[in-house]
């Protein structure tokens, strides 16, 4: 399945490009770069040189699809693993 805006909660995040749009911690907001790692709750992004963690469920993201295509994306709704979200939808729930 591609990556669509629709289904961006089924896949792995790894490999995007993302953009913290808003964060409880002020000093993120803004940060862009790449996601090289995902945990249940966090995500860690690469900016430049350097590697920040950040806190799912405090953040609302910007992610670049591989077609260019850009999604806002709540925190909220991707805590869990891939597969922990995957099964979460399939039941109709988002959290």
């Amino acid at each position: 399945m591609k990556h669509k805006p629709w289904n961006v909660f089924f896949h792995e995040l790894v490999g995007l490009r993302a953009r913290v749009l808003r964060h409880l911690n002020p000093r993120l907001v803004g940060l862009e770069g790449d996601i090289v790692w995902e945990t249940s709750r966090t995500i860690l992004l690469r900016v430049g040189s350097r590697e920040i963690k950040i806190l799912k469920h405090e953040a609302v993201f910007e992610i670049e699809l591989p077609g260019g295509e850009r999604v806002v994306v709540p925190g909220d709704s991707i805590l869990g693993d891939p597969a922990e979200r995957t099964k979460r939808l399939r039941k109709g729930r988002r959290r």
